[in-house]
């Protein structure tokens, strides 16, 4: 299989989380575009992984990294929402606003 095609599938779901990630007003669509951010990422590693050396497993130990550090995102942002839907009542990225006082 060429990796061309997973290269151009990996710039589109890029392309999609960031536009996402730059136009979202709600923070749990926040960190679902950040994880297709990731996602991408570890598309890209992949690919290149299996392109340039098939036993060399570098690509992927830096996949499980990176799924690593998404859960662990991904469990705080999930205490950050719920700790500010308990105060105000919204997760809009406005209401944050309130918090400065």
């Amino acid at each position: 299989m060429y990796p061309e095609k997973f290269l151009i599938l990996s710039s589109i779901i890029f392309c999609l989380g960031l536009f996402g990630a730059l136009t979202s007003q709600n923070f749990i669509k926040f960190l679902m575009t950040i994880e297709l951010l990731f996602n991408a990422a570890n598309l890209n590693f992949i690919t290149f992984s299996n392109a340039l050396d098939k036993s060399n497993l570098q690509g992927h130990i830096f996949v499980i990294f990176i799924i690593t550090i998404a859960a662990a995102e991904t469990g705080i942002g999930l205490a950050i929402i719920l700790t500010s839907y308990r105060n105000l009542n919204s997760i809009e990225f406005n209401s944050f606003n309130k918090l400065k006082k």
